[in-house]
């Protein structure tokens, strides 16, 4: 293998970077917050809600991925009556919701943990100073609570970085639909060692910016 031909099949394969680099900045912008929404429909005090996020967060983290986004791409436009309202969703639209979905359910109990990790006492000093609900939460608990989640946050950032490969699942063209079209035309396997380094270096970056973020929260 050539210089020529290495730098060709990392740009080939890299043509996907885009979509998947899109995936992943829009589940960390909406699931995160959504997952924070759930977490505290979770402590609701109206039961219904709190049982209907609570079968949420379950039916998220025990189900594959995979069959998700397969279920939202294919299943939701065959349901009666509302199906009508999913036909014309595109591949990367149902890709879009089905990370979202799924990566809020598992944030929602990563900031659940670290919401159980606040002292309660925390809660009585703010009342005693003549804080706000939403000041307590704001300016007391949530930045206690992400010193704690933070880890498993990352944790979970970089396994989405991986997870955008099951794009693949519905067809979308990204990195590693990329490189398995460049492997069936050149009859070459490199262009999959090329899809592993974008990966590894999407992540190496990712990595670096989220212990600088662990360290900032770890005061």
């Amino acid at each position: 293998m050539d210089f020529a031909y290495i730098l060709g099949t990392f740009l080939r394969v890299g043509a996907g970077l885009g979509t998947t680099l899109k995936l992943f900045f829009i589940t960390i912008a909406a699931s995160l917050p959504l997952g924070f929404a759930i977490t505290m429909l979770t402590r609701c005090s109206f039961a219904p809600l709190r049982w209907l996020s609570g079968a949420f967060v379950y039916l998220m983290r025990s189900t594959p991925l995979v069959l998700q986004l397969l279920f939202i791409y294919f299943g939701l436009p065959c349901l009666p009556y509302v199906g009508g309202y999913f036909s014309t969703m595109g591949r990367f639209t149902a890709t879009i919701w089905g990370f979202v979905l799924n990566y809020a359910a598992y944030f929602a109990e990563i900031l659940r943990g670290g919401l159980l990790s606040v002292d309660p006492g925390q809660y009585e000093a703010a009342k005693v100073l003549g804080l706000t609900r939403r000041q307590t939460m704001l300016r007391v608990v949530a930045p206690q609570m992400l010193r704690v989640a933070m880890p498993s946050i990352s944790n979970e950032t970089i396994t989405l970085v991986k997870d955008t490969s099951l794009m693949f699942t519905l067809a979308v063209p990204e990195v590693l639909q990329f490189a398995k079209s460049a492997v069936s035309s050149t009859g070459k396997t490199f262009p999959f060692v090329a899809a592993g380094v974008i990966y590894l270096v999407m992540n190496m970056m990712i990595t670096c910016l989220l212990k600088r973020l662990e360290r900032r929260f770890d005061y």
